[in-house]
């Protein structure tokens, strides 16, 4: 009489892995090897990631840019937002990714073997990081295609690309542990919906000074809002003052908020 076979499962390390660091920095370029063969693999997403910040983006200057005010044009005031827009969007695909790694048990299978934990998060990120860079680069491009005319020279181009980095990096490893937080992929989808929608109630499309009080004191007081008029100050050629440091320091508390909440979210999924 035929017997059913059990597959075996995933035996733990009695002990934590622990490598050395170079050895733990090449897993974790092997990790992020993986993801980005993942996006290139999954080319609906990239396109979608491009395509619609784009889309955006060419909207709000030709169709409504002509009835904003702004006390400039309106291509080189909404640019920094549709980059933010972009890069919330970009970094929130991250989510659902890494609920669908916990869901198959490709998590368990890694922690079966000798590979650093921690590779398969810095993985993510560093794809995360990588295609967002890509679609802001695109973004870029066509927003040059657009009119849009930054006056930046080389140093505040550097300092841009910086605070563009540490804030793509914050919301990825926030996208990150939202992913590991959600007890589905389709609810781990839906997160992405915040930072789809944050830049809007911001400094980023319109002045906050013409929205109604209540939108106006969250625009105020929301992180968007100090790192786009960072960003716009430095793309113009003016000086950020203040907003910059406080740009800085609402990235670094995502950050630190982000990491803390993955470290933590996957040490329970993967236990």
């Amino acid at each position: 009489m035929p017997t059913a076979t059990v597959p075996a499962r995933p035996q733990y390390r009695a002990t934590p892995y622990r490598p050395a660091p170079a050895r733990a920095a090449a897993e974790c370029l092997v990790m992020a090897g993986r993801s980005l063969r993942h996006i290139t693999r999954n080319p609906e997403n990239l396109i979608l990631a491009v395509v619609l910040p784009v889309m955006i983006m060419l909207l709000s200057v030709y169709v409504l840019g002509g009835a904003m005010n702004v006390g400039r044009r309106y291509v080189d005031y909404v640019v920094p937002g549709i980059m933010l827009l972009c890069a919330g969007y970009g970094a929130a695909l991250t989510a659902p990714v890494i609920a669908a790694d916990v869901r198959d048990g490709i998590v368990d299978r890694f922690r079966s073997l000798p590979v650093f934990p921690s590779a398969v998060l810095v993985g993510h990120v560093t794809a995360s990081v990588a295609r967002n860079l890509l679609s802001t680069a695109m973004v870029i491009a066509v927003a040059l295609l657009a009119g849009f005319r930054p006056a930046a020279g080389p140093g505040a181009w550097l300092a841009a690309l910086a605070l563009l980095v540490l804030y793509i990096t914050a919301v990825s490893w926030t996208a990150l542990g939202l992913g590991l937080l959600a007890r589905s992929v389709e609810a781990a989808s839906g997160f992405g919906f915040v930072f789809l929608f944050l830049p809007y109630v911001s400094s980023g499309f319109v002045p906050p000074e013409t929205m109604p009080a209540v939108l106006r004191v969250i625009a105020e007081h929301q992180p968007i809002t100090p790192i786009t008029d960072t960003l716009r100050a430095l793309f113009l050629g003016g000086s950020p003052g203040g907003d910059a440091a406080l740009a800085v320091a609402w990235c670094a508390g995502l950050l630190a908020a982000g990491y803390g909440t993955a470290t933590l979210a996957f040490r329970r999924r993967s236990r």
